[in-house]
């Protein structure tokens, strides 16, 4: 079930996506489930914020939905450093309760070792963005809606997408390590963030599309919990009031 909410404006969407994560993050005990990218700074700059007046994450434990394959944690377009950079090294989170999956050494095991903990700790709340052509995570078109954490080849127009945090599409990497589909419908609440015309695409097929591989984002169509956070152009292609 989705319930969608369309503000004119990136700020008032962060603030919109802070309310719901503060409110989870309020009940102490609980598993995030975070994501990278633009659209969710705008929040996590106010978590820091609410951090400085008394929130608290110290008994929170958090897992990332994905990594770029082949960069290291320290280089600064890895997910690893951008977590940091945003919010981990900002409040007050143990970092034995921070997970991130690694995009070096044996993935085979990286693969399996993240799994096991994600089936052991549902996410109270997933954090997730959309890809211009439909990906959750990094959960590219064709992917299998019974999924689990996976490598996985990204497709060129994502690529594309993410080629301007990056001094050239060469070097953007060409595999990614991610939550599976299956690993983000388990959570029990998801918040799903996006602005920008090159989204709107994406959230039409997502509310009223048919649930199809291809899409992937059509399967939250399943997901008893969606909170949608939009603004003006994502939403300009669906029917809202």
């Amino acid at each position: 079930m989705f319930k969608v909410f369309v503000y004119d404006d990136y700020e008032g969407l962060s603030q919109k996506a802070f309310e719901v994560m503060e409110e989870v993050v309020k009940q102490g005990k609980v598993t995030l489930g975070l994501a990278t990218g633009s659209s969710p700074v705008g929040l996590y700059k106010r978590l820091v914020e609410a951090h400085k007046n008394g929130l608290t994450f110290k008994d929170v434990q958090s897992f990332n939905l994905d990594e770029y394959v082949g960069l290291s944690k320290d280089h600064d377009q890895s997910y690893y450093h951008f977590m940091f950079e945003h919010l981990f090294k900002h409040v007050d989170f143990n970092l034995e309760n921070v997970h991130l999956p690694k995009g070096e050494g044996s993935l085979e095991e990286v693969v399996a070792e993240y799994e096991a903990m994600l089936s052991e700790n549902p996410q109270d709340l997933q954090l997730l963005g959309i890809g211009s052509n439909g990906h959750i995570g990094f959960n590219e078109p064709g992917t299998s809606f019974d999924s689990t954490v996976h490598v996985i080849r990204l497709k060129e127009e994502t690529r594309q997408d993410n080629a301007r945090f990056f001094s050239s599409i060469e070097e953007v990497p060409n595999f990614a390590i991610t939550m599976g589909i299956k690993d983000i419908l388990r959570a029990k609440k998801i918040l799903l963030v996006a602005s920008g015309k090159n989204k709107a695409m994406a959230i039409k097929e997502m509310l009223e599309g048919k649930i199809r591989e291809e899409v992937p984002c059509t399967i939250l169509q399943n997901h008893p919990d969606v909170i949608v956070v939009l603004d003006k152009e994502a939403a300009s292609l669906i029917q809202h009031d």
